[in-house]
């Protein structure tokens, strides 16, 4: 049996992933995906635009929420328990504010409390609350 990059690479992009492996792959593409608006949208408001950083934060946090949302119902989970959209959305954006919470939290432990560098903190607040709200996610919106 042979190995097919390109066979395998289409069916990625293409096909509906059923197992966990295959959901956590294009959750963390969407989350990049989100990640970029998100930190593109804080710079341009506050950097080019001049509007205060919490402002921007604010409105940044938002459109990668949602970009995460329309990727993530579209591409990596389809269909959810929720048959609401406005419903499914207020839960995704729910688990996504307690994951914000949780981001806070591990940088003012890691950077206040502990001493790191801001930048070792949010490294380790990514990677945890990626996970929380892939699983979040999977299991409480999208896992029949």
């Amino acid at each position: 049996m042979q190995f097919d990059l390109k066979k395998e690479l289409a069916a990625f992009l293409t096909g509906k992933p059923s197992g966990l492996l295959g959901q956590l792959l294009r959750y963390a593409v969407v989350g990049g995906i989100a990640f970029v608006v998100d930190y593109g949208t804080l710079w341009l408001l506050t950097e080019i635009a001049g509007c205060h950083y919490l402002v921007s934060a604010a409105v940044a946090f938002i459109l990668g929420l949602t970009c995460n949302y329309l990727l993530s119902t579209r591409w990596v989970f389809g269909q959810g328990k929720i048959q609401s959209r406005a419903g499914e959305f207020a839960a995704f954006a729910l688990i996504g504010v307690i994951g914000l919470g949780m981001n806070e939290g591990i940088l003012y432990l890691c950077t206040d409390l502990f001493g790191w560098h801001y930048l070792l903190s949010k490294l380790i607040s990514t990677a945890v609350v990626f996970f929380w709200n892939f699983l979040a996610r999977r299991f409480l919106l999208f896992n029949s």
